[in-house]
């Protein structure tokens, strides 16, 4: 732990007498566009909730241990993606995820988990907490560490991590699908060798240009994101990198806007290996927080977390008709 982690947690423990556990919100004060903080605290306050403010990174998930060791019954994560990542994790550091029920305050600029939980904004988002309805969910492992959205790798991945607060500030979501139009063009791809648990020996090999695997998230299917997240499985797509700009961008561009394409790959499946064929390790995306491996071991804990959600979560998403 960094020092300014430990000195907000430290801070913490000595204001122990002035808290009160049962509704925790750990509240990301500069996520999105940092606008957020006194809404949150006014509607925390209304909804009998405890906020526990970040200072930096780690916080967020030491809070969440913190919360969850001393009594919380419902711990919140107001921020963006990997806000939600952090108090996960921290949840799980507790081993508390059956015991605690988790809750999303969507205070980032895609938002996605959230919006594929049916939380709608950040009012909405505390009615949902106080009296929605409760879903036990899958969570995602990579290598033993939990993901609840998604895993992501390639092209969207790189775009991501390029793409400063400014930008996410002036233009929000457009601002990824800026930054991977620019990419795009000049992205070598990843060599990837891809075998699913039910699928054989090797499911897909080659260069991807995209790889998501998804237990929230998953490719567009006109404009919607939404995995099912309780059907103990994977959403895999895998985006292959074509020989041409013009393939390429056509690839991009389709699944940017939710069509498909002979270039895409998709698998269900509960555990899933990705073998990198190069040097060095790849750069991968667990909601939002990024790592570098060579290889990755998936799969997925069923039903394992408590989750708040809103009246447009789909229970299964792939027969809502969309």
């Amino acid at each position: 732990m960094k020092a300014d982690e430990e000195g907000a947690v430290d801070d913490l423990v000595a204001n122990e007498d002035a808290i009160e556990y049962e509704r925790v919100v750990v509240l990301n004060p500069v996520s999105g566009n940092a606008n957020h903080r006194e809404q949150v605290q006014r509607l925390a306050t209304e909804y009998d909730c405890t906020v526990l403010e970040t200072q930096g990174e780690g916080d967020a998930r030491e809070f969440a241990r913190h919360a969850a060791e001393n009594g919380a019954a419902v711990v919140a994560a107001a921020g963006g993606d990997g806000t939600i990542h952090e108090v996960v994790r921290g949840l799980d550091d507790a081993d508390a995820l059956d015991a605690v029920t988790f809750a999303v305050i969507p205070a980032g600029t895609g938002n996605n988990f959230a919006g594929n939980v049916g939380v709608t904004g950040i009012e909405h988002a505390f009615e949902v907490l106080d009296a929605g309805e409760r879903r036990r969910i899958d969570l995602g492992t990579t290598n033993g560490r939990p993901f609840v959205n998604s895993c992501v790798g390639g092209l969207t991945a790189d775009a991501s991590h390029q793409t400063d607060p400014e930008q996410k500030a002036r233009l929000g979501v457009l601002a990824y699908v800026v930054n991977t139009l620019r990419l795009m063009t000049d992205y070598e791809g990843l060599p990837l060798t891809i075998a699913a648990s039910d699928e054989g020996d090797v499911t897909w090999s080659g260069d991807a240009v995209f790889v998501l695997v998804g237990n929230g998230r998953r490719f567009p299917a006109k404009g919607r994101t939404q995995a099912n997240m309780e059907d103990g499985l994977l959403d895999v797509t895998v985006i292959e990198k074509t020989p041409t700009a013009n393939l390429l961008q056509e690839a991009t561009m389709r699944r940017l806007f939710g069509s498909e394409t002979e270039n895409v790959t998709h698998l269900k499946t509960p555990a899933l290996e990705i073998a990198v064929e190069q040097d060095s390790p790849v750069e991968f995306s667990l909601d939002g927080e990024k790592g570098e491996w060579d290889g990755l071991t998936l799969g997925v804990r069923p039903r394992t977390m408590e989750l708040c959600v809103g009246e447009e979560y789909e229970r299964y998403p792939e027969n809502s008709g969309e």
